[in-house]
Formats: C-alpha cells, structure tokens, sequence
C-alpha cells in the first residue's frame, strides 16, 4: 500500500472538505474548511504537489469573475467495501470522494474471486487506502487487521484475495444497512431510528443522533440473543428467537400448512409472497402470522429505544405486504411508531460498508497531518 505523503494540517482539513465536496472552488474551501483564502490557496497548492488535488476546470460567479475548481487528485486512492451476505458477495471499489469504480456480485463460495474482479477493475494508479469487510458477526469496535490475519472462516474467505498491507475493518452488516438507509434510503433526514433486519437471520442496527450505536462490545442491536421463549416450564434456548423468525422456519411453516389443493409449496420467501399477493389464502394467512411475530419484536424494540422510526429490511421483511400487519401488532402493544419498509433493498450492506470504508480511507490520507502549519 502506498503510503499517504505528510501533510500539513490545514492541507489535511482541506483534503477532508474536497473529499466531501467533491468538486469545489478555493472560495468554497476555505468557507468549508474555515479557513483564510491566503491559507487554503497555500494548503491546495501543497495537495497539489503531492497529487492529491487537481485542477478540474473553472467556475463562472456572479461578478463575471471565474474561479478555479478543483476535485481529488490520482494519488488519494481508493477504497473496497465487501458485503460477505449468506447467499451473495457483492463488492464496491469507490474513490474517496465517494465516487463508484467498480462492483462486482458473485456466489458467496466465490467470494474472493469477486473480490478480485473488483479489484481488477479500479484505477491501476490509485493507492487502495482501506478495506471494509461487512459480515453477519459481532465485530469489536475499531476492530482493524491486515489482509494476512486469520479471523476464522467468515474472514478468511477472502482474505486471500485483499492485498496485503491494506487496513481491514471489519463491521457488521446490519449496522452497515443502517447507514445506508440513513443517508440514502427510508430514514433520510432522521436522526435517531431502528433498521430492523429479518432474514435468515435477525438484526437491529441503532441510529441515535445519526450515529450508529455498536455497544460496549459491538453487539448492539444483537436480538438473536434475546430471551426466548418465556412462557411456564419453557426453557430460553441460545438463539432461539432467531430461530423462530428466520427465513427458515417460516419456509418451514409454510410447508407444514399446505394444503395439496394449493398445488407446489413455496421453498423461497419470494414465492410465498408473491403467491399471498395473487390471492392464496394459505400464503396470506402464513405472511400475516409472521407480520404479526414481527410486531411484537418491534414492540420490543420500540419498548426500550422508542426510536420514532423503525425500518423494516431483509430479505423478507422488505417486503411491504408486512407492513399493515406490522403496524396493528406495534401499535396494539407499545405506542405510535412509523414503520417503514428499506428504500435501498439489497445493497444496503455494500451501499453502508462503501460509506464507511470512504470515511476512513479519508482518515488514512489526513491522520498523518502536522499538529502544526
């Protein structure tokens, strides 16, 4: 990996602000960055220098007088999000002001060739900065390793594949999904929500004050954990709650109360909910129990975050026909709460991970800035 040259610290702060902005003239820089015009002219002549910034054309004002544009430069590199999803890896390669490079989708036991491909598709010329890993774990905060550690199968699936030398961050893929429907989906604009996940598995990631809550031990949101069932001379199993909401057991539900008469039962969540939405009694009667079953996880959820928004994703819970359902049980046991169904579907994951694999890519080009100009 090449490594970030020193900058100074206002040369850093700029670098953040064009990262963010995208494109923007020293004016705008220096309003941005808070900082004098003598200092920003100085600070992108030093980005530069070094390849950071570039000249991307001129800007006309309302005086007649035009001014310098400048975006980010060949040498602040790149970034890769991987989504490591239950069925599908999906990757995205961004530069750091956020614009896509590449992507690529494949098998998830194909996972590092998809890596690779994507990989192969970014500038030869860019430095990649940082690497974010999205999976369907508790990841510890700050949890960073190189490409070569060894974290067990989930990881090492394709860190054969990551360049070595490269930071990896690996984060969880609810909290992931969180960020992208905060900043590009159904929670725009609200700074405090729940994105509840349910799929094959169960998640919930918490936005308090747009921010994602990770917990004392990354495990926030965790609700595969929560105690279940409680009812008389019942045990609480490890995970069990998990287990009865799953995509699994409701496919397995729905094969247990098919009636022959109803021709082939479903065997994916898709199929049910498309049958239940051309009018089968049966899928409708199973698609409402299971609404009703998250209802009452939401009302848990609404119980102790009173989020005022709660976001419905995952591979079956995206699904709208939930949402009526959804909403009677929540509002039948706790208070009024919106519920809303994902707006970025499936690729909130690599959407969320690409995010945050920018961020900190930003942070690798500025945290070497002097405390001093």
């Amino acid at each position: 990996m090449a490594r970030a040259p020193r900058l100074t610290e206002s040369a850093g702060a700029v670098f953040a602000v064009l990262a963010q902005a995208g494109t923007a003239t020293r004016p705008q820089l220096a309003s941005l960055a808070r900082l004098s015009k003598p200092t920003v002219s100085s600070a992108v002549a030093e980005l530069e220098g070094v390849h950071l910034a570039a000249h991307s054309g001129t800007s006309s004002g309302g005086t007649g007088r035009s001014a310098a544009v400048y975006r980010l430069g060949p040498a602040a590199g790149a970034v890769l999000a991987v989504d490591l999803g239950p069925a599908l890896t999906r990757v995205r390669g961004c530069a750091l002001d956020g614009t896509l490079l590449a992507e690529a989708t494949g098998p998830r036991d194909e996972a590092a060739d998809v890596v690779r491909d994507a990989l192969s598709a970014l500038p030869p010329d860019a430095p990649l900065r940082t690497i974010v890993v999205a999976v369907g774990d508790v990841t510890a905060p700050q949890r960073v390793r190189p490409a070569t550690a060894k974290a067990g199968p989930v990881f090492d699936a394709v860190a054969v594949a990551l360049p070595p030398g490269v930071p990896v961050h690996l984060e969880n893929n609810v909290n992931c999904a969180a960020l992208a429907e905060l900043h590009e989906g159904a929670a725009r604009g609200r700074h405090t929500f729940g994105y509840l996940r349910i799929g094959v598995g169960i998640g919930l990631g918490i936005v308090v004050g747009g921010q994602v809550l990770a917990g004392a031990n990354g495990a926030a949101g965790e609700l595969a954990r929560l105690p279940y069932p409680w009812d008389d001379g019942l045990e609480p199993r490890h995970e069990a709650l998990e287990e009865y909401i799953g995509s699994r057991s409701l496919l397995g539900r729905a094969a247990a109360a098919w009636p022959e008469s109803d021709g082939a039962c479903p065997r994916t969540a898709e199929q049910l909910f498309t049958l239940a939405g051309q009018g089968s009694a049966t899928a409708r009667a199973i698609v409402a129990r299971h609404a009703v079953d998250v209802g009452r996880l939401a009302a848990a959820v609404t119980a102790v975050l009173d989020p005022g928004l709660l976001v419905l994703g995952g591979s079956t819970g995206a699904y709208p026909q939930l949402l009526p359902g959804v909403r009677a049980e929540l509002e039948r046991l706790s208070w009024p709460t919106e519920v809303v169904s994902s707006q970025v579907g499936d690729l909130g994951t690599v959407v969320g991970a690409a995010r945050l694999a920018v961020a900190r890519g930003v942070q690798t080009v500025t945290q070497a800035a002097r405390t001093k100009d």
